[in-house]
């Protein structure tokens, strides 16, 4: 679904559901957003994420995003996961 350029910031895009089922520090999960966007990633409650808009957009500028989240957990070595996610932004003063 598309983003509306005039979205406020704080706009959850997604929700997103990581987990690991070791425990303790092996199972302690990091989460980002790759690359840098004007998207981020807030945890809702364990292992829930929500990506949500951090900056206003511009669809002049930029009309859809490719975003990555990426996924680490504790363990040595660390296995990591990671799921593309496209964000087309709509234009809201278009006739």
């Amino acid at each position: 679904v598309p983003v509306a350029e005039d979205a406020s910031v704080g706009t959850v895009v997604a929700l997103l559901s990581v987990s690991d089922r070791d425990s303790g520090e092996n199972g302690r999960v990091r989460c980002w957003v790759w690359p840098a966007s004007p998207f981020g990633l807030e945890a809702t409650f364990l292992g829930s994420y929500s990506l949500v808009l951090r900056e206003a957009l511009d669809r002049e500028r930029v009309s859809e995003y490719e975003v990555e989240v990426r996924a680490e957990d504790g363990g040595a070595p660390a296995l990591r996961a990671r799921r593309g996610l496209r964000v087309p932004v709509s234009d809201v003063n278009d006739n």
